[in-house]
Formats: structure tokens, C-alpha cells, sequence
């Protein structure tokens, strides 16, 4: 798995590191799973060094195979 580095700074949550890389604030628990070293807390320390598991985006649908009305 490839992994984005983000390192904190005062005010850091989990919730608000997965919103702003997933676009979700419920997808803290796999940035959780991927810092077991991080303890848990409100907040993150700043200067910490959480990695950001990077997921795949949905995949795309061939329009080709649509009729026109639905490309």
C-alpha cells in the first residue's frame, strides 16, 4: 500500500485528516490502522508524522458502451 505523509499541527484530529484527504470524515479508521504507533487522543501532536493510506478512485465506466443518451 503507498501512503502520503502529512505531518501535524496544533489542532490536528483524525477525523479532520480524513476529511481533508478522503473527502470523509468517517475514513479516519484506516489512517488510524496505518499510525498504530500514534496513540489515540482528540488530538494528533504537532510534528507527528501520520501516514495518509492513499486509496484507489473509482473506477471509471466505459462510455463507449452506453447509448449516447447516457454518456
Amino acid at each position: 500500500m503507498e501512503y502520503l505523509e502529512h505531518v501535524a499541527t496544533e489542532g490536528d484530529r483524525w477525523d479532520a485528516l480524513a476529511y481533508r484527504y478522503y473527502g470523509d470524515p468517517y475514513g479516519y479508521e484506516r489512517i488510524i490502522a496505518a499510525n498504530a504507533h500514534i496513540p489515540i487522543k482528540p488530538f494528533i501532536a504537532a510534528g507527528t508524522r501520520v501516514a495518509i493510506p492513499l486509496i484507489d478512485p473509482p473506477a471509471a465506466t466505459a462510455t463507449e458502451d452506453l447509448p449516447p443518451w447516457k454518456q
